[in-house]
């Protein structure tokens, strides 16, 4: 079929073929945009945190002065450790998905010129790291003497165990151990190198730097009370979190049980990206409402174009043409109406996300993303204007050539 007569024709219908092809730019550049999205969240949700999930929970207490954190660890924890089922209490500054904890920058050098970025350090006391589950993939785990007493956030000389992550961003293409790295005051030497260790809110900072954590270890007391890690066998943690509370009543009457701050840390993670799933559902049926109006913009478009074209079918159809090439016709006319609107959308997809680049610190759109939308809407196009184009070719010859 010559493409010419199509054009020909389409150049006496512009304002209703730039409106169609308008309404196909605006999907395609929403499209793209939003499964973008869509694909961060999930990858978000689905991060792997390294720990020991379904064995671990977090009790967090307040309501007491730092002064006191020595006398309430020791406390609290004696009373964890006596709840049936318990396999160890340690205390921790944080867990992956719970509060936000100990973000800082971080320097290369102690004259703070090379800037490393900011990377979240969690602080455990001893047998915390363990209970956690990471994995260690280079060096070793902390010894007794790397626990040292904190200095307001950290020991000020630490020896940390690092993020395969972190390290790859720090000293890309090297081994992390014996490396060292500086916070103000605090001096950080990495003894070992863990292979996924999220930020406490993976995603507030970017994709990027998702898994920037360090894990130092420090003696619990002023500055390192109040939030303790429970190990427990996955059947059993529920009816522990159950016990807990009267636990800590009957050992530390003296202070306030948190309940908000203590779960499970898959319940953490199952919260945390509640607002990711409600997002990836809203954008999954800003998605379906869009296309679903653009394919019925083609019907609607199409169906008027028949009505109006019965004439020039009933003659097409008496000069020989088959059901098929009225058929081929309305497929092609349609194809390159949403052609047009593609290119036109491949542009707005690019100009939508560097909007979104700039106001939302969001990744660069990649290039795979254009031609599988534009796929989507190719076959979203040629199924809308199927039905119409079949009751176009399905157009008696001699019924239409009547009114001659």
């Amino acid at each position: 079929m010559q493409i010419k007569p199509i054009l020909v024709a389409l150049r006496k219908h512009r304002l209703a073929t730039a409106l169609i092809a308008l309404e196909i730019a605006l999907a395609c550049a929403v499209l793209c945009n939003a499964c973008f999205l869509i694909a961060g969240r999930l990858a978000n949700m689905h991060i792997v945190s390294g720990v020991d999930e379904p064995s671990l929970a977090l009790v967090a207490v307040t309501g007491y002065d730092d002064a006191q954190g020595p006398d309430v660890n020791a406390r609290v924890v004696a009373g964890l450790r006596g709840i049936a089922g318990v396999q160890s209490v340690d205390v921790v500054s944080t867990v992956p998905f719970g509060s936000q904890a100990g973000a800082v920058g971080i320097t290369k050098d102690q004259a703070g010129q090379s800037f490393g970025g900011v990377i979240d350090v969690y602080v455990g006391g001893p047998g915390s790291v363990q209970a956690l589950g990471l994995k260690l993939i280079a060096g070793a785990w902390p010894q007794a003497a790397d626990y040292q007493p904190l200095d307001s956030w950290f020991p000020t000389e630490a020896r940390t165990v690092v993020s395969k992550a972190l390290a790859e961003h720090l000293w890309p293409g090297e081994s992390p151990l014996g490396k060292e790295f500086w916070c103000d005051k605090f001096h950080f030497r990495v003894i070992g190198m863990v292979d996924h260790l999220p930020i406490a809110q993976p995603g507030s900072r970017g994709v990027a730097s998702a898994e920037w954590a360090a894990f130092v270890p420090a003696m619990p007391g002023r500055f390192l009370n109040g939030t303790y890690l429970l190990r427990a066998d996955p059947r059993e943690l529920p009816r522990i979190l159950r016990d807990a509370p009267a636990a800590v009543a009957k050992a530390a009457p003296d202070v306030v049980y948190d309940h908000a701050g203590s779960k499970t840390v898959s319940d953490f993670r199952r919260d945390y990206f509640e607002r990711d799933r409600a997002m990836a559902g809203l954008l999954a049926g800003v998605i379906v409402a869009l296309l679903l109006v653009t394919a019925l913009g083609i019907v609607g478009l199409a169906s008027f174009w028949v009505q109006q074209r019965r004439k020039q079918i009933g003659i097409r159809r008496a000069i020989g043409a088959t059901r098929h090439d009225i058929l081929r016709y309305f497929q092609t006319e349609n194809f390159l109406i949403v052609s047009g609107g593609i290119v036109v959308g491949m542009a707005m997809a690019f100009a939508l996300n560097l909007v979104l680049m700039k106001f939302y610190e969001l990744p660069r759109l990649p290039l795979y993303y254009l031609p599988v939308g534009a796929l989507a809407l190719w076959v979203l196009g040629q199924l809308a204007v199927l039905a119409p184009a079949r009751r176009a070719a399905a157009v008696p010859p001699v019924v239409a050539t009547r009114s001659v």
